[in-house]
């Protein structure tokens, strides 16, 4: 054979095996690389690359019985020329050199190189590599499908059946690791506000109600001067109405229904006729729910009751969504009220201060998933109402007790976090 095609001709037929060799290994890799939800988004903007993958990735047990007969068919045609071509040179003792140094070739331009590169940027190579082999495909079918076929029967004769390469739907945990390892893709702020909604099955209308003991409302056997006073300072648009306490609630007064009487028209009468009905809702109803069911009613406000149907509380739509983007608005007198920073490392914190709006306000970490105040937080840790100066330390945050009374603490002073020792 050496005396009819010149060896310069072998050494370039092995080059093109060679770079062919490559080929197959990196497409290979790069397709199994891809990210089967970046490939279906690129498919439906219409990138003819990534709709052939996908397809091709449809079925991989023929994806993959077509690579391995190009390469084995490449890798098998390079070795036998190989041996031709040491054998041309140097004779019986060149063959096994030969085949040591097409081994070494192999292994790092045609497997090693172009895996590793294909792994990196496999969008790079898989979507070319699609183009090319979604026709050859066709054009090997038949000896593709008879591999496959004996494949397929010797993995079920082993127990091994096919469970198809639809994609599978993401856990909730599985969601939060895509948005976390987004990077730079978004912004600090979206990335907190998407994950807020992944948690929002997790937070219930328990978390971000305002408790019973402080909703404001309108008492309806109330003196009216008072009525129209908190009508006139009220920063909410609806607003509960009761008799005597808010365990007696007869509806809800939107303020925009106001617009139609004159002031001095404002009497009980008129105030009840303008109620709509309460919307009651059960403890523990996960944020997420409510948050359907406010659309799905089209409400604003709902009065949370227990098992007994005692009322321990008020959510709005308002509340859920600064769960999702963060407080619309500040209150600074609040703030003030309930946080006041002594020194650098302390802070003088209201007991009945709600833990979350600690949390997301001062970017502290105590713990969530118990009781909603300092102070009930305290009190389930020591069973008792602990006397002022007492110390104690909650996730890693120092806590002095600073006042009491018999029944509640009513201030704390929390220091700077202490991480655990390692």
């Amino acid at each position: 054979m050496g005396d009819d095609i010149p060896l310069a001709s072998l050494f370039g037929l092995l080059a093109v095996l060679l770079l062919l060799s490559a080929f197959f290994s990196g497409s290979e890799t790069a397709l199994m690389s891809l990210n089967r939800y970046q490939l279906r988004h690129k498919a439906r903007e219409g990138h003819r690359g990534a709709r052939l993958a996908e397809r091709l990735l449809r079925r991989p047990d023929r994806l993959i019985g077509l690579i391995l007969l190009g390469n084995n068919l490449v890798n098998f045609s390079a070795a036998s020329l190989v041996a031709v071509i040491a054998f041309e040179i140097g004779g019986q003792p060149a063959v096994a050199l030969g085949t040591l140094i097409l081994t070494l070739v192999v292994l790092i331009f045609s497997e090693a190189a172009p895996k590793t590169l294909a792994a990196l940027h496999p969008e790079r190579l898989a979507f070319p590599a699609a183009v090319v082999y979604y026709p050859l495909l066709k054009i090997t079918y038949p000896i593709v499908w008879l591999t496959n076929t004996a494949s397929n029967a010797v993995l079920y004769l082993l127990g091994v059946r096919e469970n198809g390469s639809e994609l599978q739907s993401l856990t909730r945990e599985e969601l939060r690791t895509l948005v976390f390892e987004a990077g730079a893709r978004l912004s600090p702020r979206y990335r907190k506000m998407l994950l807020s909604i992944l948690d929002l099955e997790k937070v219930t209308v328990d978390d971000v109600m305002v408790p019973h003991n402080e909703i404001i409302g309108i008492d309806l056997n109330g003196d009216i001067a008072a009525i129209e006073a908190i009508i006139r300072d009220s920063q909410h648009t609806r607003m509960p109405v009761y008799r005597d306490d808010i365990d007696q609630v007869v509806g809800v007064l939107h303020f925009r229904r106001l617009a139609n009487l004159a002031q001095h028209d404002i009497s009980k009468d008129s105030l009840h006729g303008l109620l709509s009905e309460p919307y009651f809702i059960p403890e523990g109803t996960p944020l997420s729910t409510q948050l359907v069911q406010f659309q799905r009613r089209r409400e604003r406000i709902a009065l949370v009751v227990d098992e007994y149907g005692d009322i321990q509380g008020i959510v709005t739509l308002e509340d859920i969504l600064e769960e999702i983007v963060g407080e619309f608005t500040t209150d600074p007198a609040d703030e003030e009220n309930d946080v006041v920073k002594e020194t650098s490392d302390t802070f003088l914190v209201d007991a009945t201060a709600n833990i979350r709006e600690l949390n997301r306000s001062q970017n502290w970490n105590l713990p969530t998933d118990g009781p909603k105040t300092i102070n009930g937080l305290i009190v389930e840790m020591l069973e008792t109402i602990p006397a002022p100066g007492t110390c104690l330390k909650i996730n890693g945050y120092p806590i002095e007790i600073v006042e009491t009374d018999d029944n509640r603490i009513r201030s704390v002073r929390v220091g700077q976090h202490v991480p655990a020792p390692s």
